[in-house]
């Protein structure tokens, strides 16, 4: 079997957002050496700026097809995508689609929030990569983005998890979900550290979470009288929750192996 891994993000602008998904891509090389690793980027405005700029700049499906016209014969599909939402859904559907243009055999590794054991992990790890300099009586806001999908309840379990662990440390999300107007009236700190619950640092990260704007969560933390400490790091970035990402990778590259076998 000649295969190859393809890593999946909506991709990323600013250069600490690249720098994640370059620690995230020799994570996966050191653990699958001999494995070509390939990348896809979901957002359609940042691969028509990486082509502007001269980069490789592939869609899901064009580089599923690209895997099968360099005569790969199958492909494990790991998405840096938190919950199982609709950004999932049209990942699996363009695997899926250029799958069988290319007649290719592929499987495709869960989001990070795939299972309740998985929101459990994703809890712990969220608390173990707090800031150092943050006081147990300091509240911590984790900042998702949310969606308009099923999937975002997700979101609750893992604010509730993270609450057993932790009960200063709050979870929400822009869309839907766990609202920052719900978060407000349990911040108590003086200061409050507000952290992005999103794979890489971007325009969410530095403007919807850490903005100078009136409608950011920073502002608007800061609104009620609180000192709020933006933390601009992605999750990508946090070595426990990448490990989670690397284990539904780990899945789908063994499902690859089996099904081969028996086709």
């Amino acid at each position: 079997m000649r295969h190859a891994i393809l890593l999946v993000a909506f991709g990323a602008s600013s250069p600490q957002g690249q720098n994640a998904l370059k620690g995230f891509d020799a994570l996966v090389r050191q653990r699958y050496p001999g494995i070509p690793v390939r990348w896809a980027y979901t957002s359609l405005l940042l691969r028509e700026r990486m082509a502007q700029a001269r980069q490789k700049s592939d869609s899901v499906f064009k580089a599923v097809c690209r895997l099968g016209l360099e005569r790969f014969e199958a492909v494990a599909v790991q998405p840096l995508q938190t919950i199982p939402g609709q950004e999932h859904g049209d990942v699996r559907a363009a695997v899926e689609e250029a799958a069988e243009h290319e007649h290719l055999f592929c499987r495709i590794g869960a989001p990070l929030l795939a299972t309740a054991d998985d929101v459990r992990a994703t809890a712990r790890a969220l608390v173990r990569h707090l800031p150092a300099e943050r006081s147990a009586d300091e509240d911590v806001v984790f900042m998702g983005h949310g969606a308009e999908h099923e999937a975002v309840a997700r979101y609750v379990d893992l604010a509730s998890a993270v609450r057993e662990l932790d009960s200063r440390v709050h979870v929400g999300a822009m869309n839907g979900a766990v609202t920052l107007e719900s978060i407000l009236p349990n911040l108590a700190s003086r200061r409050v550290w507000l952290m992005p619950l999103l794979s890489v640092v971007g325009r969410h990260a530095l403007e919807d979470m850490a903005g100078e704007n009136g409608h950011s969560w920073r502002s608007r933390i800061e609104a009620q009288g609180h000192q709020c400490l933006p933390v601009l790091m992605g999750t990508a970035e946090y070595a426990d929750v990448a490990e989670i990402w690397l284990r539904h990778l780990e899945d789908a590259v063994q499902s690859l192996a089996a099904g081969w076998e028996k086709r």
